[in-house]
């Protein structure tokens, strides 16, 4: 066995010990490329996610020249791309030599800092069996192509970080699967104490109504009976966040229940097909959800419209209520627990959230997420 295989035996280990840490698929990324980058004659990285539908998000890059790391890696991340284009035509199946790349190209001619010889790259496809998830691009000083003994090195490589970043979304799944499992058990919790004894508390108020003649007793029982009934409200709100029903007719179908059982009307308008990932569905569903307790809460109206707009690159979801409003005072960052759990909700996703509203002219909710 010659002197750099054992050399690269080494650093596939390392690198492997890597992978194998409890850690984010973006820092671990980084780490494992950090790592292959200094063991060997390769001098620079880059990865690129690419989804379904072949849009592609650059989420970690090393030792980048300043030509392509200027402007936030402006170049890279725009214009056309070989290794991304054979990606989503599903014609990148290894690890291959780029006889050129236009992002580089690009870099290069606008002059705007020092290419430090890098003209050309390897590419690799990022996968765990039939699993695909990107490119890794790798690349050195004055080099236009790589031996077919650095591209196996490369591909060893790339095969460990596509089957670590499947462990990790594996381990999430199973994270998210209990988060499910317990929200249920809450909610099962809440329903069969809180909720009885709130029920039962409505009860025993309705007959103590009955039962005396005082009119201060009567109105006593009253206001009991009235508190305890936005009390049951609220605790069959809570278990319907906890255990949303109804998801699994529908997006829309699910809002719209969930608004009867506010006691609002909602008016519903939808533009687009609404066929969305399991997260972005919740995400809508739990924003609305939100939105909506915002207008039975504060609003002072029984009435509420929606609207849903997709595109083939976002979703716009838009609340509209015609009820008290309140000020917005853009020179805070400190928001009500409601409002920041939406803009967090969004945010998580990748979207962003905003709203709009004048005292005595209602409020509306805009959510933006990217599909």
């Amino acid at each position: 066995m010659r002197e750099n295989d054992h050399s690269n035996i080494g650093i596939l280990k390392e690198i492997a010990e890597l992978l194998n840490e409890e850690t984010e698929i973006v820092s671990m990324l980084k780490g494992a490329l950090v790592k292959f980058l200094n063991g060997t004659n390769f001098e620079t990285g880059w990865i690129f996610f690419i989804d379904e539908k072949g849009r592609s998000e650059l989420v970690v890059h090393v030792n980048l020249p300043e030509a392509l790391e200027y402007k936030n890696c402006h170049y890279l991340k725009k214009g056309g791309c070989w290794c991304v284009s054979r990606y989503r035509n599903e014609e990148l199946k290894k690890a291959s030599n780029i006889i050129e790349c236009q992002r580089i190209e690009s870099a290069i001619d606008a002059n705007v800092g020092d290419h430090e010889g890098i003209t050309h790259h390897a590419t690799v496809p990022l996968q765990s069996g039939q699993e695909r998830f990107g490119v890794l691009n790798v690349a050195s000083k004055d080099t236009v192509r790589f031996s077919e003994e650095e591209l196996a090195l490369l591909e060893s490589v790339a095969f460990q970080m596509g089957s670590a970043i499947k462990r990790i979304l594996l381990t999430k799944q199973e994270q998210e699967m209990a988060l499910v499992k317990e929200r249920n058990r809450l909610a099962r919790d809440l329903h069969d104490s809180v909720n009885q004894l709130l029920f039962s508390v409505t009860l025993t108020a309705r007959a103590g109504i009955e039962m005396t003649n005082e009119c201060d007793v009567k109105e006593t029982f009253k206001e009991i009976q009235h508190l305890t009934q936005d009390a049951l409200t609220e605790m069959r709100a809570l278990i319907w966040q906890l255990r949303p029903k109804g998801l699994e007719n529908g997006l829309l179908e699910a809002i719209k229940v969930y608004a009867e059982m506010l006691g609002l009307k909602l008016h519903v308008t939808v533009s687009g097909v609404l066929q969305f990932p399991s997260r972005i569905e919740e995400t809508l569903f739990r924003v609305a959800q939100e939105a909506l307790n915002n207008v039975r809460r504060h609003a002072g109206v029984l009435e509420a419209a929606l609207y849903i707009t997709v595109t083939s690159t976002d979703i716009l979801l838009v609340i509209r209520d015609e009820g008290r409003g309140f000020v917005i005072d853009h020179n805070t960052k400190l928001l009500s627990i409601g409002l920041q759990s939406i803009k967090d909700r969004a945010k998580s996703v990748g979207g962003k959230a905003d709203w709009v509203s004048e005292i005595g002219k209602g409020t509306e909710l805009l959510i933006r997420l990217p599909y």
